[in-house]
């Protein structure tokens, strides 16, 4: 076997293996639904509880980045306090070598070929024949998971065993210690994922190919490794997930920078306390006791860590919002205004976010400079669709905590002002929230063969963009908009889902649609109306005078 070879069918393994693993935390985070969360949640009351919530969580799981991402949210949310958070993230990295023992217990003690083709050829089977039901679907994967997660790990094993009989292994105990060290990272760094790095360690280990030592250390080095993706998951969040995150970092080098120091230390008591001769469960063992030692060390001055975290990043480093940030409720007309721009600048992205979900260029509605250059310093142009609607959702909260602390503090006349514009936000957020809910069938319609399908998408998309266009114009202009103006635009509005509807009808009596087809095409139209009308009246509240928006209200929104 040659030597590109090889090296390909490592790289096979490290990619079936990385496959499987996602497989596998996909298909149990959808299986457990809400289960793991409520449980982080219950188990948290204490810090011992934390430890083992993150544990056990992890263990299950098998991602601990999947785990402390799961704790940036619960923070940010404001569910979890820091202390609580490191607490389960501590638990985390010791629940993610659970992985490691099964790999080294099974991958290469047992033959699990055995099990693992069974294992695909169910799930592949249960996929292509039931796959349209959820449980069964997700079932399907973890079949499929395991069983692409051992034969990944055999890819890689065979592959390192042919490397014996190419290379003078020798030489590799000569190298410095820390040579391995940084091995250990990169490979994490790259692949985010120490379980892959233990993986191809312990297949390398298995071979011959490294001695326990250095396995020891690259495992050290993965350690840190894998703080990468807690680290972006916590930028653009607020300055406790900013903490939380630097946290992780600050206690994985810890472990990291300690178990070095004392690595001859810990090998022998490994090898000759506890008595370990399998080098592959040595290795595991290694992984383990470092976190194990680790929480020891640090939980009993976690208060003082959590304090000492608190002096990093501002509170006010991660708000969404960029007029409120500078009001002081105590100068109450001054925060009306600002709250009133905030308003508009919600408004302005939320028909955004509308319109980039049709594939309308983003450019249609930027013609404010101001509002331009704020889009660009949060970079929202590479933002993808979720991060655009928690973008949305996060700055609707700070929007409706700002209004409870403000509304105490006007006069009646600013005070039906801002009940105005918080209705403004609510509606357009409805907006919103309605067409996420019909991206999938954008997607069907929009990439359909069919020509009553497609055309029914074109058409729609041509009259949303005119529709956000006029909503758009009367937001920029000076002129305020009158009554007369919105109740022709909620009337076109009210003409188009009448009309498409009516039309999709006529084609539909002369083509060859399935049933799904005419349910997504109604099911599109129904959401698409709704949605404009929220628009439409969130644009309402925001430009129009009390009394007129009460009359406008009045005119029959919902029509079938």
């Amino acid at each position: 076997m040659t030597i590109v070879h090889q090296v390909f069918q490592l790289l096979a393994g490290v990619g079936l293996f990385l496959f499987a693993m996602n497989l596998l935390e996909d298909s149990l985070k959808n299986l457990s639904g809400r289960t793991f969360k409520l449980f982080l949640q219950r188990t948290t009351k204490n810090r011992l509880g934390a430890v083992a919530g993150g544990a056990v969580v992890t263990g299950v799981l098998q991602s601990s980045s999947m785990v402390s991402l799961m704790v940036l949210a619960f923070v940010g949310a404001g569910v979890f306090t820091m202390k609580t958070a490191l607490a389960v993230i501590l638990g985390a990295n010791l629940g993610t070598t659970l992985d490691s023992w099964l790999v080294a217990s099974l991958g290469f003690k047992v033959n699990i070929e055995v099990a693992a083709y069974p294992a695909i050829f169910v799930g592949g089977f249960l996929l292509v024949l039931f796959g349209r039901r959820r449980m069964i679907q997700y079932a399907a994967y973890f079949l499929l998971g395991f069983g692409l997660l051992f034969i990944g790990l055999n890819f890689m094993k065979t592959a390192m065993e042919d490397q014996v009989g190419l290379f003078d292994l020798s030489r590799q105990a000569q190298l410095p210690a820390v040579v391995f060290l940084l091995t250990g990272f990169l490979i994490t760094l790259l692949v985010q994922s120490s379980s892959v790095t233990m993986a191809l360690t312990l297949s390398a280990l298995h071979a011959g190919v490294i001695g326990f030592a250095p396995a020891a250390v690259i495992v050290l080095g993965s350690e840190t490794g894998t703080t990468m993706k807690i680290m972006l998951g916590a930028l653009g969040g607020n300055a406790s997930k900013k903490r939380v995150a630097l946290g992780n970092i600050m206690f994985n080098v810890f472990i990291t920078a300690g178990a070095f120091l004392l690595l001859d230390q810990i090998l022998l008591l490994v090898t000759k306390v506890f008595h370990i001769s399998d080098p592959l469960i040595g290795l595991v063992t290694f992984s383990s006791l470092i976190n194990l030692l680790g929480i020891l060390v640090f939980l009993p001055f976690l208060n003082r860590f959590a304090n000492f975290l608190e002096r990093f990043f501002k509170d006010s480093d991660a708000s969404a919002a960029v007029f409120i940030g500078q009001a002081d409720a105590a100068e109450p007309q001054t925060a009306l205004d600002l709250f009133g721009r905030e308003t508009e600048y919600f408004l302005h992205d939320s028909m955004l976010f509308n319109l980039r979900q049709f594939g309308i260029d983003k450019e249609a509605l930027s013609v404010d400079p101001a509002l331009g250059e704020i889009h660009r310093k949060r970079r929202s142009a590479s933002q993808t669709t979720e991060e655009q609607y928690e973008f949305l959702k996060q700055l609707q909260g700070e929007l409706q905590a700002f209004y409870l602390t403000l509304r105490g503090k006007l006069h009646d006349e600013q005070d039906s002002r801002l009940t105005q514009l918080i209705s403004a936000v609510r509606s357009s957020m409805y907006a919103v929230k309605g067409i996420k809910d019909i991206g999938s069938n954008i997607a069907n319609l929009s990439r359909s063969s069919k020509d009553i399908k497609f055309d029914f998408f074109m058409h729609h998309k041509n009259e949303t963009e005119d529709l956000y266009l006029r909503l758009h114009e009367l937001l920029g202009r000076e002129k305020k908009a009158d009554f007369s103006e919105l109740q022709d635009i909620f009337h076109l509005i009210q003409t188009n889902y009448v009309s498409a509807l009516n039309d999709f009808y006529n084609r539909a009596q002369h083509a060859h649609l399935e049933d799904l087809d005419i349910t997504v095409a109604i099911n599109f139209n129904r959401e698409l109306f709704t949605s404009n009308k929220a628009m439409l009246m969130a644009v309402k509240d925001f430009l129009l005078e009390e009394d007129e928006a009460e009359e406008f209200n009045e005119i029959p929104v919902y029509r079938t």
